[in-house]
């Protein structure tokens, strides 16, 4: 099946009517949850994941969910602008030029602007998905054993050296991972290890449970102790679509703000928040007028947005061709697939093409769902940042209690929520990235089962990873890495003895 042939089939799943429904449900929820603050959508998603058990198709589980991934991304640009507080991690650039131009009466131009990129930019991305997915999964084909090992090890060290300020921290957290992810039975032998004479644990945690629990309860727990005031600069929108101006000041960091979100959201780690840091730095640098930025440039809001819209879609590509998660909200939706007996990769396309093209498809519509959203409707977005956070919290904790009961009706996986709630609060508390958590989780039986089995297939010999073109190209990427951070990490504790 070729590329046109291959959308054409996955446009007719999309606009079915079930499919239609399920992707604006995701878009209006992912646009609500980033305009609240305190909820991203890694959060959102792992919340939802037991509704995964009940929806019949694995196609309208997952453009559900990926409808809340880059939704979330479209909302959070409201609270950025109105509140001067980003409602999502990657909105956080917003807030320096998009609160600077609502204070000066134009909050319609920057959330306008805002949409507008995040429409541009995400179709870019979806394009670019359409035509890089295909042959990367040919590519992957490739792949055995020692070419996965390497690939996941060197995402995993990525998701760490990217993603948080602390790389210490982030390794903590990934062996954390992949500790948890070995509880259970030993994916070669089936033997029963670390359960530690526990029944409940002799079928390893639950991904579900561990989700809701580290990204849901505990979040809940940490925003609750924070005082979080909302108010708002302006109740008076205005005009939300830009002006000839605002377009002819911001065209440019949209179309750059689109590629370089595209390229950043493949890589794992990478992720919205990179590219929309990457975008803002960029655009001051080549400004004419680099003095404008944090007073309220249109090209500061513009050119984030873009980005982290473009890195949200593009961050599917190593899910649906490499199965490799790229960030915590992708290894959710990676859970939703497995949930449906759906395991992402480069057979993805030959094996389920409804639910490689279906999926793809749908992000076409729901691109198209949330411009109208978030332009003509930002109003009623607004109204919703007057609910207290003190109402929707239980409301939350009670449908996630629910929802983790409900997958297996076992008291233990609530226990083990809680557990999970503490981890997740005390990483909080202790400014620790969660993010390389579900990656290690979600790759750490990969990891495992590649590495014996390439050890089987050698003998024993560990220069199986390095004599492979493929494998051996990772690994040396994996070493320069590595080496990289190491002398950097011996630059900077120099310049600051010297200083």
């Amino acid at each position: 099946m070729d590329i046109f042939s291959g959308l054409l089939e996955g446009f007719a799943i999309a606009l079915t009517g079930t499919n239609i429904l399920f992707c604006f449900l995701g878009a209006v929820i992912g646009t609500a949850i980033g305009v609240l603050p305190g909820l991203g959508p890694a959060a959102t998603i792992a919340l939802l994941l037991p509704i995964t058990y009940v929806i019949g198709s694995p196609v309208t589980a997952v453009i559900m969910m990926a409808g809340i991934y880059y939704g979330a991304m479209y909302g959070g640009s409201t609270t950025s602008i109105l509140l001067n507080l980003p409602g999502e991690a990657a909105s956080v650039v917003t807030t320096i030029d998009g609160y600077q131009m609502a204070k000066k009466g134009r909050a319609g131009a920057a959330l306008g602007i805002a949409a507008i990129g995040s429409f541009i930019a995400g179709t870019v991305a979806v394009v670019g998905l359409t035509f890089f997915a295909p042959p990367l999964a040919e590519f992957a084909l490739d792949f055995g054993p020692p070419e996965y090992f390497a690939l996941t090890m060197l995402g995993l060290l990525l998701a760490v050296t990217l993603s948080g300020s602390s790389i210490i921290k982030g390794l903590i957290i990934l062996i954390l991972g992949l500790v948890l992810a070995m509880v259970g039975l030993d994916p070669i032998s089936g033997k029963i290890r670390f359960t530690f004479g526990s029944i409940g644990l002799q079928g390893g945690f639950d991904f579900v449970t561990m989700a809701m629990g580290v990204f849901g309860l505990g979040e809940i727990l940490y925003n609750l102790e924070s005082s979080m005031k909302m108010e708002l600069v302006t109740t008076k929108i205005g005009k939300v679509f830009p002006t000839f101006k605002d377009w002819k000041d911001s065209q440019w960091a949209i179309y750059r703000g689109s590629i370089i979100g595209f390229f950043i959201g493949i890589i794992p780690g990478g992720g919205a928040v990179i590219s929309s840091l990457t975008s803002y730095a960029i655009e001051k640098k080549y400004s004419k007028h680099p003095e404008a930025f944090g007073q309220g440039a249109i090209e500061g809001v513009a050119g984030p947005e873009s980005a982290n819209n473009a890195a949200s879609s593009s961050s599917f590509i190593p899910l649906l061709t490499l199965g490799i998660p790229s960030n915590a909200s992708i290894a959710m939706i990676f859970a939703a697939l497995m949930i449906q007996g759906i395991t992402p990769g480069p057979f993805l396309v030959a094996e389920h093409p409804d639910v490689f093209w279906g999926v793809i498809a749908s992000m076409y519509v729901g691109n198209g769902m949330l411009l109208i959203l978030n332009l003509p409707m930002v109003g009623v977005w607004v109204q919703m940042l007057r609910v207290p956070y003190g109402i929707l919290a239980p409301v939350i904790v009670l449908f996630t209690t629910i929802g983790v009961y409900s997958v297996q009706n076992q008291v233990f996986d609530i226990y083990s929520m809680l557990f999970f709630a503490a981890i997740g609060y005390g990483m909080r508390k202790l400014d620790f990235d969660a993010a390389p958590l579900p990656l290690a989780f979600v790759l750490g039986p990969m990891v495992e089962r590649s590495l014996r089995q390439s050890l089987l297939i050698s003998g024993g010999d560990l220069t199986i990873f390095v004599s492979r073109p493929i494998s051996g190209t990772m690994i040396g990427l994996l070493i320069l890495i590595i080496v990289g951070q190491s002398l950097f990490y011996v630059v900077r504790k120099l310049r600051k003895g010297k200083s």
